[in-house]
Formats: C-alpha cells, sequence, structure tokens
C-alpha cells in the first residue's frame, strides 16, 4: 500500500451558510447526499457541517488529481457520525480504480468560520 494522492481544502463557513439560506433546495440537489445532508441537519447550525464536507470533496478531487468540472459532487460522500469516512460513487469511484486507489484517510478539523479537510488517497499504482 502506498500514497497515489494528497488533498487538502479549506472552505468558509459563512459562504456555506449564505448559499443555505439563498437556494437550499438546489445546493442539496448539486452537492450532497441524502446521508450528507441528514447527518448536518441533526446540528443546530448545519453549515459547519455541510462545510466540512464540500471541503472533503475538493480535497478528494485533489488527492485524485481532477476537479469538479470532472466528477459530480454527490459522487463522493463524507460520512459523519465518528471518524470520517469517504464513499466514492459513479465517476469518483472509476478514477479511484483508474489510478489504483483502494482507500482514502480523510480527516476534518471545522469552527464557526472554516472547516478545513486533508485527504491522503492509498492504494497501489496501476
Amino acid at each position: 500500500m502506498e500514497i497515489i494522492g494528497l488533498g487538502v481544502d479549506l472552505a468558509d463557513t459563512a459562504r456555506v451558510r449564505k448559499l443555505l439560506h439563498r437556494s437550499p433546495e438546489s445546493f442539496k440537489r448539486r452537492c450532497f447526499t441524502d446521508h450528507e445532508w441528514a447527518y448536518a441537519q441533526r446540528f443546530s447550525d448545519p453549515s459547519e457541517r455541510l462545510a466540512a464536507r464540500f471541503a472533503g470533496k475538493e480535497a478528494v478531487m485533489k488527492a485524485m488529481f481532477t476537479g469538479w468540472r470532472r466528477i459530480p459532487w454527490r459522487d463522493i460522500e463524507i460520512m459523519g457520525g465518528g471518524p470520517p469516512r469517504v464513499r466514492v460513487y459513479g465517476a469518483a469511484a472509476d478514477r479511484a480504480d483508474r489510478l489504483g486507489i483502494t482507500e482514502f484517510k480523510v480527516t476534518i478539523t471545522h469552527t464557526v468560520d472554516s472547516a478545513l479537510v486533508f485527504v491522503v488517497a492509498v492504494g497501489e499504482h496501476v
């Protein structure tokens, strides 16, 4: 097992909070899985958790050397409720397979102001 890629991203919680107030349904449909949305809604201010998930998706894309134009946001899921985990679907799963990625190690920290996520993609180079 070796490191294939690294990714890090910082998200502004206030920006996510604005998007949630302006157009919550379209933001949800475009960026988050049902599980991510339900998890964040358990908290009085879901914007902190959603900012962390958004940053996590960006960090995963960076670890796979690509961006949101090639992988839909909802093809990456950041699981919470314990140690964070990453699940990939569709185009993200295809990209991970092509790169030999078998697992993503992820760490998340967030405050009222920002969310920082660091991702390590591990596997066997193909």
